[in-house]
């Protein structure tokens, strides 16, 4: 299972961002794996395609999700917290709630392996604390 960050879905759905044929070259490169999110990067997601293409965009984008077989991890009230706690630790980047997320679906799966756009901060963040993530989609 491969984890999705907002950049990766952003950039597939967006053919004027710079990501995007990486992007689309990823998909296919990795068609056979599932990939796996969480619903705060789905919100991320959607607020920026609403934001920068339209209504069409997140729509459209929701409706592929829904036909895929990605995976939407579901958060419970203790990731809420461990949320907070990971929101405090890279509070210089800052981290948003998305990006906690991804961390905490890192640990539970006991990988790293995601696809980003996000070079800095993947590059920065620690899934156990100390485990590096491996970006597939732009290596740093």
């Amino acid at each position: 299972m491969i984890i999705a960050d907002t950049g990766y879905w952003y950039a597939l759905m967006n053919r004027r961002d710079e990501h995007h044929q990486a992007a689309v070259r990823a998909s296919q490169l990795y068609m056979k794996e599932k990939m796996i999110t969480t619903s705060p990067v789905l919100t991320e997601v959607c607020h920026l395609l609403l934001d920068r293409i339209g209504n069409h965009a997140q729509v459209a984008f929701l409706a592929g999700i829904a036909e895929s077989s990605t995976l939407v991890h579901p958060l419970s009230k203790a990731n809420l917290e461990k949320a907070s706690l990971l929101m405090t630790r890279y509070a210089d980047l800052p981290m948003d709630f998305a990006d906690a997320s991804l961390v905490l679906l890192a640990e539970e799966l006991g990988h790293g392996r995601i696809l980003s756009t996000d070079q800095r901060d993947f590059h920065t963040y620690r899934w156990k604390n100390h485990e590096p993530f491996q970006n597939l989609l732009i290596s740093k």
